[in-house]
């Protein structure tokens, strides 16, 4: 992997909480995060059918609109019976005209399953797409997932999107009902970001 020169990275998000999490996870590496929100750049339009193309797609921009090093995510969650959907339009199905309604979500994740009358396990895996791009269009794709099956009712009021309905292999409670630090220890984007931290430790040593 190439050696982040500088010890800067652009954020390709505008959630601070993200940003806050990232600057967490690299700051023992000498790492500064900033985030493009600082820059005052707008959002792109992601185009790709794929994690890592949308994932590309956000990086690349914020690499080259502020000259340093860009890191982006794209996730979300791929239900076996229903062919890998909603995948990379796993926000989209949450939409409406008065923002993201993920309840709404996992009922009509749910009802399609009856509807195709799925045998359980009804399984399913959420997935994170890391992008680490640089400004001449060098980039670097890390990629976490974590396996489970679906359940109903939703579970928990923890965690956020698909949480309360996700039941991890091995475990008895839902992304929803459990400890945030045990999701954030166990999940598709700590999968993802220790192989990144992994590469990051080698290449500074």
């Amino acid at each position: 992997m190439r050696k982040l020169e500088g010890q800067k990275l652009v954020l390709a998000s505008h959630n601070s909480g993200k940003l806050r999490e990232i600057a967490a996870l690299v700051e023992p590496l000498g790492i500064d995060v900033l985030s493009v929100s600082s820059f005052g750049l707008p959002e792109p339009d992601e185009t790709e059918d794929t994690f890592v193309g949308n994932a590309r797609i956000k990086a690349h921009f914020a690499a080259r609109e502020t000259g340093l090093p860009a890191l982006s995510d794209d996730s979300g969650i791929m239900v076996d019976g229903l062919q890998g959907a909603p995948g990379v339009y796993t926000a989209d199905w949450a939409e409406t005209p008065n923002g993201r309604d993920f309840p709404m979500a996992m009922n009509k994740v749910w009802s399609l399953l009856e509807e195709k009358n799925i045998a359980e396990p009804r399984t399913a895996r959420f997935c994170c797409t890391l992008c680490l791009a640089w400004p001449d269009g060098h980039d670097e794709i890390f990629e976490g997932f974590v396996q489970g099956r679906l359940v109903w009712p939703m579970r928990g009021d923890n965690g956020f999107g698909f949480d309360p309905i996700f039941l991890p292999d091995g475990e008895t409670e839902t992304f929803g009902e459990m400890d945030p630090a045990k999701k954030h220890g166990m999940s598709h984007r700590a999968d993802a970001f220790g192989k990144l931290l992994a590469s990051l430790e080698t290449i500074s040593e």
